[in-house]
C-alpha cells in the first residue's frame, strides 16, 4: 500500500511539472508575442527616423552643391567679365612701340623742311603696325579685280564696267576688308561693275 500512495504521488508530481512547463511555455508566448507588439511601433519609430535623418542629409548635401554651383557661376561669371576687360591687353602691348613711333615722327614734323624723309618715316610706322597685328592673326582682304562676294564684300554703288571681263567683279576699293584669324571681322567697302 505504502508503495501505491507512493506511486500515485509521482505521477501527480509529473503532472505538475508538465502543468508549469506548459505554463512557462504559455507565459514565454505572450510575453514573445506581447514584446512583438511593443517592438514594431519602435522599429517603425526608428525606421521612420532613420528616413527622415537620411533625408536631411540628402537635404543639406543638395543645398551645399547648389551653393556651390552657384559660387562657381558667380566666379566663371566674374573671370569672364575679367577677361574681357583684358582681352586685348596683349595687343594694346604690343602697339605701344608703335605709338612711340607716332609721337616721335610728329616731333620729326614740327622741324622738318624734307617731306620724303616723313613719308619715310610715316611708312615705317605702318609697316611695323601691319606687321604686329599680322602677328596677332590680322590679314588684309584683297578685293580689286575679284568676284564679288557677299560673304567678304560690302557694295557701296555700281558703276558700268569698262569692259566685259570687269561685270560682276569689284572694280575699286573704298575701304579694306580684314580677317582675324579667317573670320571676317570687317567687310570690303567696294565698287562692283556692272
Amino acid at each position: 500500500m505504502f508503495n501505491k500512495k507512493k506511486k500515485e504521488e509521482e505521477p501527480i508530481v509529473e503532472n505538475n511539472q508538465v502543468e508549469q512547463e506548459i505554463a512557462d511555455v504559455q507565459t514565454e508566448a505572450i510575453e514573445e508575442n506581447s514584446t512583438e507588439t511593443v517592438e514594431e511601433p519602435i522599429i517603425e519609430l526608428s525606421l521612420e527616423e532613420k528616413l527622415q535623418q537620411e533625408n536631411s542629409n540628402l537635404n543639406d548635401k543638395y543645398l551645399r552643391l547648389f551653393a556651390e554651383f552657384d559660387n562657381y557661376k558667380r566666379r566663371t561669371q566674374k573671370e569672364r567679365v575679367e577677361l574681357l576687360q583684358t582681352a586685348g591687353k596683349d595687343v594694346v602691348i604690343s602697339l605701344l612701340p608703335v605709338l612711340d613711333d607716332f609721337e616721335r615722327a610728329l616731333k620729326a614734323t614740327e622741324n622738318a623742311t624734307e617731306v620724303n624723309a616723313i613719308r619715310e618715316g610715316v611708312m615705317l610706322v605702318q609697316t611695323k603696325l601691319k606687321s604686329i597685328l599680322g602677328q596677332k592673326g590680322l590679314k588684309e582682304m584683297e578685293s580689286l579685280n575679284t568676284v564679288f562676294d557677299t560673304d567678304i564684300h560690302e557694295a557701296i554703288t555700281k558703276i558700268p564696267a569698262p569692259n566685259d571681263d570687269l561685270k560682276g567683279k569689284v572694280v575699286d576699293e573704298l575701304e579694306k576688308g580684314y580677317t582675324l584669324n579667317d573670320k571676317v571681322i570687317r567687310f570690303a567697302k567696294v565698287v562692283v561693275g556692272a
